[in-house]
């Protein structure tokens, strides 16, 4: 079996009840996640303030545009906004810590001065100096697409501000990572390393407690790696860490249903989003709030009716 030896290798806490981790805040014993196993899953929605994201690059630029967005995505049903000032497109060079905190900044201010504070904001950014920056304009978690690996840092400033951090998969960098990826065994190669940089990010402080763990999906990585890893996703959630997917709008969506506009890729993503719910998966990141927030819910309600048929135990 493919995955036999993978758990020997590599630590897992025995004695820790994975299904009962929530993320907590900088401000001591305050929940802001509840992502425990009876909890409903999240919606991510995805506001990126760049000129040149894959699919929505410089549509948000200014403050405003992007307070707007940003108000339209949690009437549409978002439970977190997610904001990035650098894009991570395959192709795309890195952009200056200074650039994405000017661009980020404002924006975040902006969502904490006029939307509820209920909503979640993550800093998607490798930097640690720009989720500082964010952290104190108003962010509360970090999304960190390296890992941890670009910047040392990182797991420093998690650790100051007590931040939950989410973990992602990439072989490469953005520039490169789609020039020739190449792995024997994909989804054992992306949970050993998942598993590995959640080791390091306690080795460097932060609590089991505050780590999501993220595949990838697009990431430097074929069609056939990205269709073998939602078909494990399960695999990944039995890890025991909450569980972020996003495959929203990726091309390799595209490729099987034949199309080239990444904004037409709504149902189709719609569709991970159901199958991530029914493998346990707790957060998703979308660009379509409405139909992924029908997905999610429908999704989840059918999940739910299953957990509690099995009378609040283990659901397979």
């Amino acid at each position: 079996m493919l995955f036999l030896g993978l758990f020997k290798q590599l630590h897992i806490d025995k004695n820790l009840d994975y299904s009962k981790i929530r993320l907590f805040s900088r401000d001591k014993g305050v929940i802001i996640l509840n992502l425990t196993a009876f909890e409903k899953p999240l919606l991510m929605g995805i506001l990126n303030v760049t000129p040149d994201s894959f699919s929505d690059g410089g549509c948000y630029r200014s403050t405003d545009l992007a307070l707007q967005h940003a108000e339209q995505m949690v009437k549409e049903g978002v439970d977190w906004i997610d904001i990035g000032g650098e894009s991570t497109r395959p192709g795309s060079e890195s952009v200056e810590p200074d650039v994405q905190i000017e661009r980020v900044v404002p924006v975040i201010k902006a969502i904490r001065d006029n939307l509820s504070a209920t909503i979640h904001v993550s800093i998607d950014t490798t930097q640690s100096i720009v989720a500082q920056a964010a952290i104190e304009a108003g962010a509360t978690v970090i999304n960190d697409v390296s890992a941890g690996r670009d910047d040392a840092a990182m797991f420093t400033c998690a650790v100051t501000y007590q931040t939950p951090i989410i973990l992602m998969h990439m072989q490469g960098q953005p520039k490169d990572m789609q020039e020739n990826p190449s792995y024997s065994h994909v989804v054992e190669e992306v949970l050993a390393f998942l598993l590995q940089r959640a080791e390091v990010a306690q080795q460097a402080g932060i609590s089991v407690n505050n780590i999501i763990l993220d595949p990838g999906i697009g990431f430097g990585k074929r069609k056939q790696d990205n269709l073998l890893l939602m078909a494990h996703l399960k695999v990944l959630v039995d890890l025991g860490y909450p569980v972020l997917l996003g495959a929203s709008r990726k091309r390799f969506m595209g490729s099987v249903c034949q199309v080239t506009e990444p904004s037409e890729l709504a149902v189709a993503t719609a569709v991970t989003t159901a199958l991530g719910v029914m493998a346990g998966v707790k957060l998703f990141r979308v660009h379509d709030v409405v139909e992924n927030r029908q997905a999610l819910d429908v999704s989840w309600a059918i999940r739910a009716a299953k957990i509690v048929d099995a009378g609040m135990g283990s659901v397979g």
